[in-house]
């Protein structure tokens, strides 16, 4: 006969929808009757919601059809009082967001987004910390390009700091911009990881909760090129004030850059701008502009996309040296100020409220 303790077992794999976790994990079962052939189960749940119940009563049933077809299985729904749902929403929160966040203070989160790789998207998302740091900001970088990560070559930082009891310790540049990455957890810097979407999306939700940041005025996130599971993560489950979206004046990137735009638009993320990068080469010897990717469509994309033209950036190689040498701090050039003083002007006073928060 079946024991009360391999049913609690069989209910261990029913997932509240609601919470996404374990309907025991969360002590959602208040109580459980085997008797003749028959079982009953109670439930108390925090939301009373017909779509929510219906799927846990027949899960459960379910569930419980694995350990033993034959039990008549009767589940009894009720609502939690007041304390316990706050003890599970508590609950909810701290697994989710992580012991960090709660020591963490972070005025502005800016991602910095493009639809293709090889923009320069992370160098703009460096260039903007490094010229909000010269103007006396508290900064960070997050480098949510888990499988393509370049933030720790460009600051020269090898190495968290260390661990403290309430999370990981960033890396600190030589200018004091807080940097972490997931290269900076790896023994081999080269090491490749083959890592599915869920995974991914785990590390980033883990790089936001679990790291102690604590009080910065702006956090600029490096996102990973493209509309894809990493992406939507961060436009999901972490509070952002806006995007800057990076493109070049090829044809391909403007096409896939108002994908990125569109996907910000739906998610209802704020856009702050648009800035094209490598719109051309200075000549050293003639000081004559170069479009060596054609010529700029920067004001038509900004039209068409319906937010303003942050700037139009030079395919610069002191930049390039600078970044390859983990320099990028030391560059000098004046470009990226106006792009900085436009972004903070743009800055709207509440950060999105996340979907899974």
């Amino acid at each position: 006969m079946v024991t009360e303790e391999e049913i609690r077992e069989a209910l261990v794999k029913v997932v509240d929808p609601e919470h996404g976790r374990s309907i025991v994990e969360l002590g959602l079962v208040r109580e459980i009757q085997l008797g003749d052939g028959e079982l009953e189960v109670t439930l108390g749940l925090t939301k009373m919601n017909r779509s929510l119940t219906d799927k846990i009563s027949d899960d459960i049933q379910t569930a419980i059809r694995g350990v033993d077809g034959g039990l008549i299985v009767n589940v009894r729904l009720t609502e939690m009082p007041p304390v316990d749902k706050e003890r599970t929403r508590s609950e909810k929160a701290t697994a989710r967001s992580g012991m960090a966040a709660g020591f963490n203070d972070i005025r502005h989160v800016i991602a910095v987004m493009s639809g293709k790789g090889g923009v320069g998207k992370s160098s703009v998302a460096a260039m903007l910390a490094v010229t909000l740091r010269k103007q006396g900001q508290a900064v960070g970088v997050l480098d949510a390009d888990i499988t393509g990560p370049s933030i720790p070559l460009l600051f020269g930082v090898e190495s968290v700091t260390g661990t403290s009891p309430m999370g990981l310790l960033p890396a600190v540049s030589s200018t004091g911009i807080k940097v972490m990455s997931i290269n900076l957890l790896l023994p081999d810097k080269e090491e490749a990881l083959v890592w599915r979407g869920p995974i991914i999306s785990g590390a980033i939700k883990q790089f936001w909760g679990d790291v102690l940041w604590e009080a910065l005025d702006t956090l600029i996130l490096d996102l990973p090129p493209g509309t894809s599971d990493a992406t939507l993560t961060v436009m999901q489950s972490i509070p952002l004030s806006g995007i800057v979206l990076v493109t070049t004046p090829q044809d391909l990137a403007g096409m896939i850059v108002r994908k990125a735009a569109r996907m910000a638009q739906e998610m209802n993320i704020p856009i702050l701008g648009l800035v094209e990068n490598m719109s051309y080469l200075e000549c050293p010897d003639c000081g004559r502009r170069i479009e060596l990717f054609g010529p700029s469509q920067a004001d038509e994309m900004a039209q068409s996309l319906g937010v303003p033209l942050l700037g139009c950036l030079p395919l610069d190689p002191e930049l390039a040296l600078r970044c390859d040498n983990g320099q990028v701090e030391l560059y000098a050039g004046e470009l990226f100020s106006p792009v900085a003083r436009l972004v903070l002007e743009r800055l709207p006073e509440a950060k999105t409220r996340p979907i899974w928060a």
